[in-house]
């Protein structure tokens, strides 16, 4: 019974080699008739003998050549070769080599080692049989390979923790926030074009530029470091065999998927150009800023790390480690270069300025970096577009800076103040510039070949010996735009039909414009003599003020027209003067303590101004004619106040609340 049974098996395995001779397969249909004939009878379980000795492999009984060393490295390879063909067909249950048993995955790159051995010998190259048989082997081997590659690449990614990444770093946030009430508008026209009624206060806005300094020692790991050895060995396998190509396909693919949730986590938007200009100003405003923050995060940790990587697996290549990296890197640089390029060209407006120069400012810091991670061949592209990209966005910031002094000289509101306190222009121009200061080198640059256009002024200027750091393209662009607003205000200053109204508006402006300027940088920029300047000018107003304010109660109380000596006065004409006094001062004061003067200090000096110009006056009339009404009847009619009174009644000037004193009456003596 044994012997026939025996004899059954010799027909059949007779049977499958004469099949298999007759199809002549190639070395991979013949791997998979190996497990077609196995899956059919156990009976041919030594059926890859029977394949090797048919195709020429096999040792001994028919005289085809072989090599031991093949055979045993030959052997570890097919088996695992069946997993690795369901692992490359997506079957999560595949069994992984360097996951299920770390000492047969040494024992895999050994005989893979064995084989590339072989195939490098010179003795054995001119035998195409055994050739054949290793570069199949070897085919199958990295089929295997590039599976593991994948598997480990994958699961051992280390994830992006923004939050921690943040912490490490050194951040400076240089913002504004209106303390003092300042109105920083969105635009010209919310300031200027409110409705009767409407709160400033609803147009206060924060603005803030965030800069983030990376420290040089700043690095996050991007895999497990135990699995980058794995990975490069497997590597080196591969691109040995010849099969770099396929490594890096592998390797791309993984770590381009691992960027793109990075910047996803950075709040980095894969948007068009179309949808970037389409946004909304609040939401742009945001995407500006998470951008200008991922800009340095992407450029010195992730793609920084990312080169790193490429240096530790592919150590032995640097054409395949700057092919690996930029194929992996420039898909993440394209997307936050083509944002940049959007906003670049996108539609300008004076509130994007300090976006773009940040942005600006951001993408000039990392360019040396972009020089060095793509500084080879491939690479170039990379640079090219970045420099491009920057260009971009410094006219865009010079055009905005156009726009904002455009804006300034021809913003023509008519709408006045109420009592004459501070513009809002005044407020947004100044808190505007302050901002600017911080980005002085910048915009220095930027601005440093549009001169021209303020040869003239800077001419002018120079008359009066302006000092060195007040000649820079930002300073003398900022002392022309001090100009522009100043002559803005005179013109608006026209509106206020009390010509004493107009001078108190401007001292109020103007005295904002230089206190912003001399308690900031921008002192620097415009030099102290500036700020003399324009105190004196402040002055000046002052002077008019009084002339415009006062001189006709001044002039009631001058000796001229009541004939003569106080001795013999008329009294008619002493009624008259006092009574016109009154009335002047009653009206000043009406008026007057409705007007507002923000600032204590101006306030006072106004008042002692009003004082020393009013009560010695007002003293010496009332003591050289006073007795004449004094001892007549009604005289509390016509000398209603004392020195005392005037002086107490001035110090509710400019303080905003509308006074009345019609009803005050003095008693007669």
């Amino acid at each position: 019974m044994a012997a026939a049974i025996e004899g059954q098996e010799d027909k059949v395995m007779a049977k499958a080699k004469e099949i298999v001779k007759s199809l002549n397969m190639s070395k991979d249909e013949t791997k998979d008739m190996i497990l077609i004939f196995s899956s059919f009878d156990n009976r041919l379980s030594n059926i890859s003998t029977l394949i090797s000795s048919t195709n020429g492999g096999g040792g001994g009984g028919d005289g085809v050549e072989t090599d031991p060393r093949l055979d045993e490295a030959e052997k570890v390879i097919l088996r695992w070769d069946e997993s690795g063909s369901e692992s490359a067909r997506g079957n999560p249950a595949a069994a992984m080599l360097w996951e299920e048993s770390p000492d047969e995955a040494a024992e895999y790159l050994e005989a893979v080692d064995k084989i590339l051995d072989l195939t490098e010998d010179p003795s054995v190259q001119p035998n195409g049989a055994i050739m054949d048989r290793a570069e199949s082997a070897l085919q199958s081997a990295m089929s295997r390979l590039e599976d593991e590659f994948r598997h480990i690449l994958t699961r051992n990614t280390i994830p992006f923790n923004a939050e921690r990444l943040y912490g490490s770093m050194r951040r400076v946030s240089l913002s504004f926030a209106s303390n003092d009430g300042d109105i920083i508008a969105e635009d010209f026209d919310s300031v200027c074009g409110e409705d009767e009624g409407s709160s400033q206060q609803g147009y206060c806005h924060e603005r803030g530029v965030s800069v983030v300094s990376l420290g040089d020692d700043v690095f996050v790991d991007l895999v497990h470091p135990d699995a980058v050895e794995e990975l490069k060995e497997i590597a080196d396998r591969m691109i040995r065999s010849k099969y770099e190509k396929e490594c890096c396909q592998v390797y791309s693919s993984v770590r381009r998927d691992v960027i793109d949730e990075c910047l996803s986590i950075l709040g980095v938007e894969r948007q068009s150009i179309e949808e970037v200009q389409k946004s909304e100003w609040n939401s742009l405003d945001e995407k500006m800023k998470k951008w200008v923050r991922a800009v340095k995060v992407v450029v010195r940790v992730l793609l920084t790390g990312e080169k790193r990587l490429c240096e530790q697996l592919f150590e032995g290549s640097e054409l395949i480690r700057e092919v690996c990296f930029v194929e992996t890197a420039k898909g993440c640089v394209m997307q936050l270069l083509n944002f940049a390029e959007a906003v670049a060209i996108g539609k300008r407006s004076p509130e994007k300025l300090f976006r773009i120069l940040d942005m600006y400012d951001v993408l000039k810091d990392v360019l040396p970096d972009f020089e060095l991670l793509f500084g080879d061949e491939s690479g170039e592209l990379v640079c090219s577009e970045a420099q491009g990209v920057l260009d971009g966005l410094g006219e865009a910031a010079v055009g905005t800076f156009v726009e904002f002094e455009n804006a300034v000289k021809n913003e023509a509101t008519k709408k006045p103040t109420q009592g004459g306190e501070i513009h809002p222009l005044t407020r947004y121009v100044m808190n505007y510039v302050k901002l600017l200061v911080d980005y002085s080198s910048s915009l220095n640059d930027l601005l440093g070949n549009g001169l021209d256009e303020s040869d003239d002024f800077l001419t002018r200027e120079n008359e009066n010996n302006l000092p060195l750091e007040c000649t820079s393209p930002f300073a003398v662009r900022l002392l022309s735009l001090m100009t522009s607003l100043k002559s803005n205000l005179e013109d608006k200053s026209r509106v206020y039909e009390d010509s004493a109204m107009q001078y108190v508006f401007l001292m109020n402006n103007i005295l904002y414009v230089v206190q912003k300027v001399k308690g900031s940088e921008l002192g620097k920029l415009l030099g102290d003599q500036w700020v003399r300047k324009h105190r004196g000018q402040i002055r000046q107003y002052s002077t008019s003020y009084l002339r415009a304010s006062w001189s006709k109660a001044l002039s009631c109380l001058k000796d001229e027209g009541i004939g003569g000596s106080s001795s013999n006065a008329s009294r008619v004409a002493l009624k008259e003067r006092f009574k016109n006094f009154n009335t002047c001062f009653e009206e000043i004061y009406r008026v007057q303590t409705a007007w507002k003067v923000p600032d204590a200090q101006l306030r006072e000096e106004l008042r002692i101004s009003i004082s020393e110009k009013v009560l010695p006056a007002y003293r010496s009339f009332l003591g050289r004619f006073g007795n004449h009404l004094e001892s007549g009847k009604h005289a509390g009619r016509y000398i209603k106040y004392t020195p005392e009174d005037l002086e107490t009644y001035l110090l509710d000037l400019f303080e905003g609340t509308p006074g009345l004193l019609h009803h005050m009456r003095r008693k007669s003596t």
